[in-house]
């Protein structure tokens, strides 16, 4: 065994995650945009599963399409901070100091400011929306796969492939591509799945304060902001999308720390 039963049960929570989203796409129980007022806040039943918010919508339906919410503005946020960051970490690694300071002390800057801060900035121009709460936690995302990219680069360019490869005439952008990118691939991949799950958290926080997808499209974090006034009365309105962010970003983590011991078993036995 390369790895313990984290990587089973974080890859099971998120097909779960991936299976909600996918089956939102084709089939609801009930449509997200239909309000019946006589039938708000109803326990779970057999006509609702898992019950009605305050206006009347399926708790099941907002879940499932919230799910789509999730996984649409942390992956296009994790993309967004990968293209950009990965280039840029590889930069500094193969530049001279000069370039490589310019480039980390301006990861810095950005590092400085949360993705809350950087939302509040962006919807204060541009108003409060998914694409807005995409932008913020992208930008966030960019520093740190920047500064991961650059500390595992620096280890590679000082392998002796990398000499050989110098000697053969490959210039840095050409070695950086074909032999130090591919040698960082999975510690990437691992990031990717943590930050993903950060990405989540950061959506839900950001539509929790009303920064993020706005009406009609559901957002887990909007439905607990909505929910907090009527967690005495109907609690289940906001146990549903509260333990739904929570096995979300539990699974992707137990997932990224099973791929860390998937990849690098070493890290797996000294935990041991």
């Amino acid at each position: 065994m390369r790895s313990g039963p984290g990587l089973a049960i974080g890859a099971a929570l998120t097909a779960v995650l991936a299976g909600m989203a996918l089956l939102s796409f084709f089939w609801t129980p009930y449509d997200v945009r239909l309000i019946s007022v006589s039938e708000r806040l109803l326990p779970p039943g057999p006509a609702h599963w898992l019950g009605t918010d305050h206006f009347g919508r399926d708790m099941v339906s907002m879940i499932l399409v919230g799910a789509q919410t999730s996984i649409a503005v942390a992956l296009v946020a994790v993309g967004l901070g990968m293209a950009i960051g990965v280039p840029l970490g590889l930069a500094a690694a193969r530049a001279g100091s000069a370039l490589d300071d310019i480039i980390m002390r301006g990861n810095d800057l950005v590092f400085a400011f949360p993705a809350l801060i950087i939302a509040i900035l962006i919807t204060a121009v541009f108003g409060p929306g998914a694409i807005n709460a995409i932008i913020a936690i992208g930008i966030f995302n960019i520093p740190v796969f920047a500064r991961l990219t650059r500390g595992a680069a620096m280890g590679v360019w000082q392998r002796e492939f990398i000499m050989a490869a110098r000697v053969a005439g490959k210039g840095r952008a050409l070695i950086s591509l074909e032999h130090v990118l591919p040698n960082i691939s999975n510690m990437l991949i691992v990031q990717a799945t943590i930050q993903f799950s950060l990405a989540i958290l950061a959506e839900a926080g950001l539509a929790y304060v009303g920064l993020g997808a706005q009406p009609p499209l559901p957002s887990w974090g909007r439905m607990l902001a909505e929910a907090q006034t009527m967690i005495a009365l109907a609690p289940h309105v906001a146990l549903v999308p509260g333990l739904a962010i929570v096995f979300s970003v539990l699974g992707l983590n137990m997932l990224g720390d099973g791929l860390r011991d998937w990849f690098d078993p070493r890290l797996g036995k000294a935990a041991r």
